[in-house]
């Protein structure tokens, strides 16, 4: 396959439908672990087609759902200062934080800035060396390598009024978390294939077999989803649990050892808060002691400061999979994208978004119909 269509294709999504429907022999509850899959399940309908008794379970796979209200306010207290031009990408601005977002910032005066790439921070901040430049740097494994490189170069070309304010995690002990929570439903994961395109797939062998858990590792289209839950139930009706690359146009089992590279030598492991979910043992990276200057969290002196969700918010329970977004009684009333509790409800790859935008109404899945009656394709 050469074009992005072909993998939208009705047909053959119809073949991997009956596939599975014909493997299927007892109830099954699978978990994407990734946002963007999370959207292309909830926009096609793929959960709506699949045989009764298979579930997905929506992870905690959005990068900007996870990071925590207390990162969000130190944010917030940032780009409030006169002497700084705070930089983010767009996804980031509409999140609540405490009691305002950065949209609220920037109408009140902030210098907030929308960019594409974090080197366009760091172009902004040799611009204006009389000013504080800090990029807000989120997110998985895949955008952690960029903002490595970008603190790099700052380190390099000696730019000192750039700063980074980081609150990067990570997959495999989100997934390890998943497992040993008391409430866990999970049989089988579908991992997330721009992560495993940068960090291979070296974690994941000890995770399936020492919680006896097939994951399977597949992209964003229909086509890639319906071929990695093709390939967990396989392995669920067999009694197996391994690693399975169904991705392998994207990924390598090594990963990208250039991107690898730059991760070790700027960052490191440590304990991360996760929103709505709590702090997982080294499950997030920070900046590394030799980049520790160009550290915006101790750069601006914003620890101690505390926060509480808002009690009508369930978007945790959402990012553990405990609860579907409709479920939630605040989903659609009190809570919309234009006066969202959560992240979930605004981030484009927020479960909460998608149901939304794609099943507003949050009404009951619809029994499995035939492949043209779908939206997929």
């Amino acid at each position: 396959m050469k074009y992005l269509e072909e993998f939208q294709n009705p047909e053959l999504a119809r073949l991997l439908l009956e596939d599975i429907r014909s493997t299927v022999t007892r109830p099954w509850a699978l978990m994407e672990v990734c946002g963007g899959q999370t959207h292309t399940i909830i926009r096609h309908g793929i959960d709506q087609l699949l045989p009764e008794g298979v579930e997905l379970i929506h992870g905690p796979g959005c990068p900007v759902c996870v990071t925590p209200l207390e990162v969000i306010d130190k944010a917030l207290e940032i780009a409030s200062r006169p002497d700084v031009v705070f930089c983010s990408f767009g996804d980031m601005l509409r999140v609540p934080g405490s009691d305002r977002d950065l949209f609220r910032v920037r109408s009140e005066g902030g210098d907030v800035r929308v960019v594409y790439s974090p080197l366009d921070a760091l172009r902004i901040a040799e611009q204006n060396p009389d000013k504080q430049v800090v990029f807000f740097g989120i997110g998985f494994e895949t955008t952690a390598p960029p903002n490595a490189m970008t603190v790099y170069q700052a380190r390099k070309r000696d730019i000192r009024n750039f700063s980074l304010l980081v609150s990067h995690v990570r997959v495999p002990p989100a997934i390890e978390a998943i497992m040993q929570s008391p409430d866990c439903r999970v049989q089988g994961f579908l991992a997330a294939g721009h992560v495993c395109s940068v960090m291979g797939t070296d974690e994941y062998p000890e995770l399936a077999e020492r919680f006896r858990v097939p994951i399977v590792v597949t992209g964003f289209e229909p086509l890639d989803i319906l071929e990695g839950i093709r390939r967990t139930v396989r392995q669920l009706e067999r009694g197996e649990a391994a690693v399975d690359n169904a991705y392998p146009r994207a990924v390598r089992d090594e990963g990208n050892p250039a991107a690898k590279a730059m991760l070790a030598d700027v960052f490191e492991t440590t304990d991360r808060a996760w929103r709505g979910i709590g702090v997982i043992p080294q499950s997030g990276w920070r900046l590394s002691e030799r980049y520790r200057a160009y550290d915006a969290e101790h750069r601006f002196q914003v620890g101690g400061i505390t926060t509480c969700e808002p009690a009508a918010c369930r978007a945790g329970e959402v990012l553990q999979g405990l609860l579907k977004p409709h479920e939630c009684e605040a989903f659609g009333t009190v809570c919309t994208p234009r006066t969202p509790l959560g992240a979930t409800m605004v981030s484009s790859e927020g479960a909460c978004a998608a149901y939304y935008l794609y099943r507003r109404l949050g009404a009951p899945a619809a029994p499995a119909a035939p492949l043209e009656a779908s939206p997929v394709g």
